[in-house]
């Protein structure tokens, strides 16, 4: 049964894989692999943030307004548009990129600022921080898109590297480096134990504090990776990006193994939820399946995950 918990999701996207291969021809291309890979990299950035938050018993619904102001600010670093660039831009994609992290991680940490120092429920202060991204978004860019992005800048989202394209580079970047954090470092089992039991972890010296705050600040920070990744793909960054992209992130962690209740949970699990997910919607969309009908497979998804989870909380 142990077993059955722990590779029910890898051998779920098996059978999705199988069936769909059977179901259409084009499918199993390399072609299309590549586009479910490039079209899952996003939300995949997006919900291994959202693994270190719920982790430690939280959750973000911000991440989708945080990817549209970061993806338009560090548009409009790189823009050759002059109606769209900051004064002396276009800057160098360093600065672009620095400036799109920062703007995710600075989000992150007010969010956590609010979590971790007053008490406020992640729910709350997440759901205010959705509303005054988006607000911020559409102050700073005037309710417009920021087009004509330089080069460099669209490499990320459009280029490649020894094949393999940059969002997929990244995610799996991310991936490794949330993996190596989670299963070997120190800050990684606090994050288990904070999630786990927050009474137990103060009374080992544990900041619970300190490793809530940190865990907003990296979901963030990612949320400002895939605003960038997303305003490179299209070409423009655009106010009303990210709209959503919250409950396609969440459904990834929670189909992926990670308990709602804090503590239990692997990015890897998070990464086949989030490929899962990508491959129903790529299968989907072969297939000439209407979204309002994916948003549906999808919600059902969701609450048989969590539904799962609570089962098995239960148990325990």
């Amino acid at each position: 049964m142990e077993r059955l918990q722990r590779y029910g999701i890898f051998l779920a996207l098996v059978v999705v894989c199988l069936a769909l291969t059977a179901l259409n021809e084009f499918f199993l291309t390399p072609r299309n692999i590549v586009n479910v890979l490039r079209q899952t990299s996003i939300n995949g950035i997006l919900a291994i943030g959202l693994t270190f938050v719920i982790l430690a018993r939280g959750i973000d619904l911000s991440v989708g307004s945080v990817v549209a102001l970061a993806g338009v600010i560090a548009a409009s670093l790189a823009t050759t548009s002059s109606g769209a660039a900051v004064a002396g831009g276009p800057y160098p994609v360093a600065v672009a990129l620095a400036a799109g992290i920062a703007v995710g991680a600075a989000c992150g940490a007010a969010s956590g600022a609010v979590v971790a120092r007053f008490n406020v429920p992640a729910f709350v202060a997440t759901l205010g921080m959705l509303s005054a991204a988006r607000g911020l978004t559409l102050l700073y860019s005037e309710g417009r898109p920021v087009p004509a992005l330089t080069d460099e800048f669209r490499w990320i989202g459009t280029g490649d590297l020894f094949g393999v394209p940059m969002p997929v580079v990244l995610f799996i970047a991310v991936f490794l480096a949330s993996w190596w954090v989670l299963g070997q470092t120190r800050f990684g089992r606090h994050v288990y134990a904070a999630g786990g039991n927050p009474h137990a972890a103060t009374v080992s010296g544990i900041n619970v504090r300190r490793i809530r705050f940190a865990v907003f600040v990296i979901s963030g920070a990612l949320a400002g990776l895939a605003g960038m990744i997303l305003a490179a793909r299209t070409g423009s960054a655009l106010p009303q990006a990210g709209v959503a992209y919250e409950l396609d992130a969440i459904a990834a962690v929670v189909i992926g193994g990670t308990s709602l209740a804090g503590g239990v949970g692997r990015v890897t699990g998070t990464v086949i939820g989030a490929l899962l997910i990508g491959v129903v919607n790529n299968g989907l969309d072969l297939m000439g399946v209407e979204s309002y009908y994916q948003l549906v497979i999808k919600g059902l998804l969701i609450v048989a995950a969590v539904m799962l989870d609570q089962t098995r909380n239960q148990r325990d």
